[in-house]
């Protein structure tokens, strides 16, 4: 039995999805590796949801490692197939290759230059989906946006890798532009608006989880541009979890006012920083 805190502690760390977290099904549950690049949920939108977690732009061995855990499974269980349709999966959307890919992009460039709106419309029509933080029903926050396949039956889980991919590849290098753009356009701008989320960081005593995601933001492109590469991007990536609300009432060990909350964040940002 998961208490509601753990259970969003496993939703902040992209463990387990929203609506697991809500669910009361009594046959609900999830399992998770040691290292946290696997987990399976169990009674979510579907009977059996494997989920493979890397950092960095790993389709390929993120689907090798969740189809070994599949033949794995599926030696032991009879999964519902038909030679039509592929999988049949209780949530219809998922039917056919039961493939899900997505990737996290961090795409400030494009929401500076206001080129993303025109990107995520272009997406659209390439049978893919842009999904929030947290997945489907989420927002975006701190310009990180899940981009997903759309389509699940028709196309082979290679062909849905390869097209996921290549428009991965295509945003890329759109953001880059986009960043090589804004900094051209007034370089000082961009600068101070690193530098100034970087001093709020260092020195803040009072932070909400958006704030931080903001300010993290400002300094991921920072780093990106060259402009400010004192913190890591692992350093980055830690804190975008270990400064989500669930997180630090775990760290704290204790029920916390928002406020309190807040100061504990800051005190925690600085310390890492200063690390």
């Amino acid at each position: 039995e998961i208490g509601q805190l753990d259970r969003q502690v496993l939703v902040e760390k992209h463990l387990i999805s929203p609506d697991l977290a809500r669910s009361r099904h009594p046959g609900a549950a999830v399992l998770v590796s040691d290292d946290e690049a696997i987990s399976i949920m169990l009674n979510e939108e579907d009977h059996l949801r494997i989920q493979c977690l890397f950092p960095g732009f790993q389709l390929e061995e993120c689907w090798k490692l969740t189809s070994s855990v599949d033949d794995l499974l599926e030696s032991k269980l009879e999964y519902a197939f038909d030679a039509t349709r592929g999988y049949l999966t209780a949530c219809p959307t998922n039917l056919g290759t039961g493939l899900r890919a997505s990737v996290m992009v961090h795409l400030p460039g494009l929401v500076l230059t206001q080129q993303i709106g025109k990107v995520l419309a272009a997406i659209s029509q390439v049978g893919l989906v842009v999904r929030g933080l947290y997945g489907e029903g989420t927002e975006a926050v701190g310009n990180l946006f899940q981009i997903s396949n759309q389509i699940t039956l028709g196309p082979s889980e290679e062909e849905i890798l390869q097209n996921l991919g290549a428009v991965i590849r295509q945003i890329v290098d759109q953001e880059r532009s986009a960043q090589q753009a804004l900094l051209k356009a007034n370089r000082l701008a961009v600068e101070d608006k690193v530098c100034r989320a970087y001093g709020t960081l260092r020195h803040a005593r009072l932070l909400s989880s958006q704030e931080a995601m903001r300010l993290l933001s400002d300094v991921r492109l920072g780093h990106d541009l060259g402009i400010l590469t004192e913190i890591p991007y692992r350093t980055q990536n830690e804190l975008l979890v270990l400064i989500q609300p669930a997180m630090m009432q775990r760290i704290a060990d204790e029920n916390m006012t928002e406020n309190m909350r807040d100061f504990k964040r800051a005190a925690l940002v600085r310390q890492r920083l200063s690390s």
